[in-house]
């Protein structure tokens, strides 16, 4: 059985994933050239062949330029990006529909999040239709799809993860340590936030919080492990709020040991917009996290904070209910840190690993 893996770009946060899928099935890829700012991965990591079609943007959506020329290749399934936005996949599943009928092709995709349009929803029934199967980041998404009409039997939940295998042992080393204490000079519950400073991530709201807890008495220190566009905004701020000796805007750091000391010696990781890859990152090193309700408009890695367990969920768009839901995880789960990390180290383990996205693969390929 000969695979290609098809994605709008080569993300280097899937490396792993990707790596995985090489060695175990033996699959070529096939990427988009660029994807915003995001990094692309070390094509040279890879033993298939790897080949790099150019995005190009057209209204609406965008098209990849030599897509339609890997259908005529010889390969038995795709396992295709299923972004709808992208006429040029509407394209190959039509075409391969007609002339390669006994080729497969799955669509590796967010699926449905609740909030589509009638007009959209129809869309992707549509879009799905016309493939294979589908591997879906997470069951609420699959659970929605199914109860819009797609067929239950063609959607596989698959779960997302990051760089697993270097991080376990990374983890393994990990002793609970005084670096926050040091920094801040004081003894304050720590909140950490991993990832790029966006505006969609709010932390106006974070930091709003903040200052709600201060003036109610309850001090906690916040450390941002990350760079971006909104630093600067963010930096005023914090002036702005009088809360400057209680936040560390420590920067982009691209050393997974120090990034696993600063996430496992918080106390709770809080993203107050969409959570995404944070919520893998944090509980990797068996931080929990905190992130908003607005399940519609989340990324599917909310679904990897358990109530309760590996954290909680504040009311979108509420910063006092954002300081609520900080004061009551550090109020009743302190006496339990030891626990918390455990849950969180068992949730990854469980589902959100590289090794579980690739046996979903090759069961349901029948490999």
């Amino acid at each position: 059985m000969k695979i290609l893996q098809h994605d709008n770009i080569g993300s280097h946060y899937r490396a792993a994933i990707y790596q995985l899928m090489d060695k175990e099935i033996g699959c070529d890829f096939c990427f988009g050239d660029k994807w915003g700012d995001i990094k692309k991965l070390d094509y040279s990591t890879l033993k298939g062949d790897v080949t790099e079609l150019q995005n190009v943007k057209i209204p609406f959506g965008y098209f990849q330029k030599g897509m339609i020329r890997m259908l005529h290749k010889y390969y038995d399934v795709y396992i295709l990006c299923g972004d709808p936005r992208c006429l040029s996949t509407w394209l190959f599943l039509l075409l391969r529909k007609v002339f390669y009928p006994r080729k497969k092709v799955y669509l590796w995709a967010h699926g449905m999040l609740g909030k589509e349009s009638m007009i959209k929803q129809l869309a992707i029934r549509l879009f799905y239709s016309l493939a294979t199967g589908g591997f879906i980041y997470n069951e609420r998404s699959r659970s929605i799809m199914i109860n819009r009409g797609i067929d239950a039997n063609k959607l596989h939940t698959i779960y997302n993860s990051l760089d697993y295998d270097n991080q376990l042992p990374i983890r393994g080393s990990l002793k609970p340590s005084c670096l926050y204490q040091k920094h801040f000079d004081n003894n304050n519950k720590n909140i950490v936030f991993i990832g790029r400073l966006t505006k969609v991530k709010r932390f106006d709201l974070l930091l709003t919080a903040v200052a709600l807890l201060k003036k109610r008495g309850v001090h906690v220190n916040v450390t941002f492990i990350g760079d971006g566009v909104e630093r600067n905004n963010m930096e005023r701020r914090v002036k702005d709020l009088g809360i400057d000796k209680q936040v560390w805007f420590y920067g982009a750091c691209y050393d997974e040991r120090t990034n696993a000391e600063l996430i496992y010696n918080a106390d709770v990781c809080v993203s107050p917009g969409n959570i995404g890859l944070t919520a893998m990152h944090a509980l990797m090193f068996g931080c929990p996290a905190i992130t908003n309700d607005a399940f519609d408009y989340q990324m599917p890695e909310f679904e990897a904070i358990q109530e309760g367990e590996s954290g909680t969920f504040f009311k979108a768009g509420d910063s006092e209910s954002l300081a609520d839901a900080i004061c009551k995880w550090l109020t009743i789960h302190m006496d339990d840190r030891d626990a918390v990390r455990v849950a969180c180290f068992h949730e990854i383990d469980k589902k959100w690993n590289p090794h579980v996205q690739i046996g979903i693969i090759k069961g349901v390929l029948g490999l």
